[in-house]
């Protein structure tokens, strides 16, 4: 049995344990993520011996009883995977994301007994019950509001959706397999999640080396490879800067003031379209490039940008400028925007009665 199941998962086994080295010398991530990594490669490689393990129970058509069970236990294991998959990559989730796989898992519990999603007959066939696609639905449902989750978090450029469709491609064919391979998809489906999440995960290293630490938009040193890539489809800059930043520094800690910061950063990727790119440059300064954009779509990024921020504690203060002749370059189109953002600034500071030299 040990020899069969090291030639069936061999590939897994060789994935796995690269995800394992690339965990133990990255500098990328938090321990909280990368301690949930570990979880989801044990998880993994668990699953693994258990469906091979129960597919050879099939084949020998023994041990009815045992097989039920592993496979109580494999149904009920792909959606606390893919929960996990979502608790790791996407932050800020709390356990609450697990309920409808513990709902799923009492279900094939109680399916033991009853049939209600599987049975296996006295002598060892699978069939299903009434409620037989319910795993497969909750997988699904799961991918969906995952890549929802990516998705609506990521800078909508085409290097961060690229990771995100593969990962949205594997977990669809992972959906279908099943009714075209039948059982035999079974004994790949742990090497396909193990590929996906490494893809996936050695994508999204290399996407950080792009991105701020802090707010996960894309940081200064993206900033100025991008102004130098085709600079003749810029044809806006917005500036945004924030108001107060030290103040709050200074009465509730650089913890409120990182907050403050990351708060900021969403609402300015929610506002983004693909055709708009936002950098953090350093402190509370950010910019915004916008590509192939008419004056209209740019006047409604800012308003979606005060929109977005008026939902929140904090302000900012705004400027943008047009690249009209087409011949400006980011720099002189920035330099512009900041002056019209630094009005705006010492407006803020002289209507709140605030020292600007202090906050």
């Amino acid at each position: 049995m040990f020899k069969g199941y090291i030639l069936q998962n061999w590939s897994m086994i060789l994935i796995l344990l690269a995800f394992v080295i690339s965990l133990n010398i990255t500098v990328f991530l938090d321990k909280k993520t990368i301690k949930r990594m570990y979880t989801l490669i044990i998880a993994i490689f668990l699953l693994s011996i258990i469906v091979y393990v129960e597919f050879y129970f099939a084949d020998a058509g023994t041990n009815r009883i045992a097989r039920i069970i592993l496979m109580t236990i494999r149904y009920s294991a792909t959606p606390f995977i893919l929960a996990q998959v979502i608790f790791t990559l996407v932050k800020r989730l709390n356990w609450f994301i697990f309920i409808p796989a513990i709902v799923l898992a009492i279900i094939n519990i109680i399916s033991i007994f009853t049939g209600i999603v599987f049975k296996v007959s006295e002598d060892n066939v699978f069939s299903r019950g009434p409620l037989g696609l319910l795993p497969f639905i909750m997988v699904g449902l799961y991918c969906i509001f995952l890549i929802f989750l990516l998705f609506k978090r990521s800078n909508k450029q085409i290097m961060e959706i690229i990771p995100i469709m593969f990962l949205a491609f594997t977990f669809l064919v992972g959906i279908l397999l099943p009714f075209v391979l039948g059982s035999s998809y079974a004994n790949i489906f742990c090497t396909m999640v193990a590929i996906a999440l490494f893809v996936y995960y050695e994508f999204s290293v290399l996407q950080l080396t792009k991105k701020d630490a802090l707010t996960g938009l894309l940081n200064r040193q993206a900033y100025y490879a991008d102004i130098t890539n085709d600079p003749e489809s810029i044809s806006a800059v917005v500036t945004i800067d924030m108001n107060g930043l030290k103040r709050i520094n200074d009465s509730s800690g650089h913890a409120a003031g990182d907050e403050a910061l990351t708060t900021l950063a969403f609402c300015f990727m929610k506002a983004n379209n693909r055709k708009q790119s936002s950098y953090r440059l350093g402190g509370d300064e950010f910019v915004i490039i916008c590509r192939k954009n008419t004056q209209e779509e740019v006047l409604e990024l800012v308003n979606r940008i005060r929109k977005n921020v008026s939902e929140t504690e904090y302000s900012v203060s705004i400027g943008y400028s047009f690249n009209e002749d087409g011949k400006k370059s980011a720099i002189e189109l920035v330099k512009k925007s900041d002056e019209m953002m630094y009005v705006e600034k010492q407006e803020y500071y002289s209507k709140n009665g605030i020292d600007r030299r202090h906050n």
